[in-house]
């Protein structure tokens, strides 16, 4: 079982090493979704964000978009895997579990620390979340 920690961790590169880990057969777990960061200007990434989220279509049918942190980050590790619908991408994306913060059982157990403090422009999943 992999443990990551997703404190500072880039949301693109989380995601890809995530979704591999599962691909090989590991129980992967992401804590401290919400402290996962995006890179690039807070105002573009925000605003693309926006759009995708409005983009609602007529009745209310979707594309919906989720509000809770750990969800979003789970949904771009799905959108790494090969197919998530069925076969090895559907058995993958079932061995992957997000939460945000730290479970009481996740607490003594060793991380895999995947972020490091970033000099460059950056927005946290949680500034979308609300």
């Amino acid at each position: 079982m992999k443990i990551i920690d997703g404190k500072n961790a880039v949301m693109g590169r989380l995601a890809s090493y995530a979704a591999k880990e599962a691909l090989k057969g590991e129980e992967v777990v992401v804590l401290n979704c919400e402290k996962v960061i995006i890179t690039g200007s807070k105002e573009n990434t925000l605003k693309e964000f926006m759009e995708q989220r409005s983009r609602i279509g007529s009745g209310q049918k979707g594309p919906k978009h989720i509000k809770k942190s750990d969800m979003m980050v789970k949904r771009v590790i799905r959108g790494m895997l090969p197919n998530y619908r069925d076969g090895r991408g559907m058995n993958a994306f079932r061995r992957i579990k997000c939460y945000t913060g730290i479970p009481k059982e996740f607490e003594s157990s060793k991380k895999i620390i995947a972020g490091k403090e970033k000099k460059v422009k950056f927005s946290r999943v949680e500034e979308f979340a609300k």
